[in-house]
Formats: structure tokens, sequence, C-alpha cells
């Protein structure tokens, strides 16, 4: 049986990251049972914003739940979901699961994952951080969460955008225990 993937996208900075993330796990593989994504109010809106297009649901490959559908099968430990990856995440959502507030399907996601320890990856895309910022990230380490700040790697040499943004893709695939052909230290 493969995973369980819930992929949130929030209003935060850094739509092309859910973006290549989405596309990547687009390709079959037995790797992955299901995946589900879920947009925060404002997500769409900054999609469209930096990446100058709407988001086409009919082009996503997974099902969409609205924020507010808390009967959506992944808002409850019992549906199985194993790992949930929030790219980008901005700090309200951030604080909202650290402080244990599940007022949209996100962050009852989130809280479901971290009550069932499943694997729930952050992937913050803020600069600079605040102390609160950082305080909510180390409440989140201690509660099980991976925090994976959107901080692209250069030594892979990566020449477009893509190639850099995939530098943080990458890793997060690697973290999830997807099988990606992302650049590995010491491989050629």
């Amino acid at each position: 049986m493969g995973k369980k993937i819930i992929i949130a996208i929030t209003g935060a900075s850094g739509s092309i990251y859910a973006k290549r993330f989405i596309e990547k796990l687009r390709v079959p593989s037995s790797e992955i049972e299901s995946c589900a994504v879920v947009f925060s109010k404002n997500a769409k809106d900054i999609w469209a914003y930096e990446l100058k297009e709407t988001v086409d649901e009919n082009v996503i490959p997974f099902p969409i739940f609205g924020t507010n559908d808390f009967y959506a099968p992944f808002a409850s430990g019992s549906a199985g979901y194993d790992t949930m990856v929030i790219i980008p995440c901005s700090m309200g959502t951030l604080g909202r699961i650290a402080s244990g507030i599940s007022d949209d399907l996100i962050t009852r996601a989130a809280d479901v994952m971290l009550k069932e320890r499943g694997k729930l990856i952050i992937v913050p895309r803020e600069t600079p951080y605040n102390l609160i910022h950082l305080r909510n990230m180390v409440t989140l380490t201690e509660a099980g969460a991976i925090i994976m700040p959107a901080t692209p790697s250069f030594y892979s040499l990566p020449t477009t955008i893509d190639d850099l943004v995939d530098t943080v893709v990458n890793r997060v695939l690697d973290i999830v225990g997807l099988e990606n052909s992302g650049y590995k230290w010491g491989k050629k």
C-alpha cells in the first residue's frame, strides 16, 4: 500500500513550490495510494498573482477540498492519511497549528497528523523570522512536525528558476519518502 498524502497550500508567497510539488506527484507511482489538496482562503489569489495563471482545478490530478469542508476524509484520523505537506505555509497558519487552533481544514488536518503521529512537513516561505515565528516552529518540531523552510540550495548549480525551486521540492519529496531525480550530494 502506498502513501496517503495531503497537500495544503496557504496564502504565503511561494505558490511555485506548490505547483512544482503537485507536478512531481502527478507521475503515476506505486508509492502513492492517494493525494488530496486543500487551498487556504488566500492561496488561489496568491497563486494567480505570482504565477500569472488561475488555479485550474481540471489540471490538478487530485481531489480538491474546500477550506471549510470538515467532511473531507483527512479531517479525521480514521481515514489513515500518513503525510501532510503544507507548501508554502504562512506564518499565520503555522501559528494557529502551533497553538492548537483547528479553525479550517488545513489546521484541522495538521492537528490530525500530529495526534496520529503522521508526518507533518511544513514549508514556511518567510524571511526574516521573528521570535514568535521561531517559538512556533520549536513548538511544532517538539510536537513531531518537520519544519523545512523554502530555502533553495545552490550546490547542484541550478540554471533556471524551476531548477532552483526543485532544490526545495525535491528535498520535500525526500522527506515524504518518495523517489525523485533530484540532486544528491556525492552522486554524479
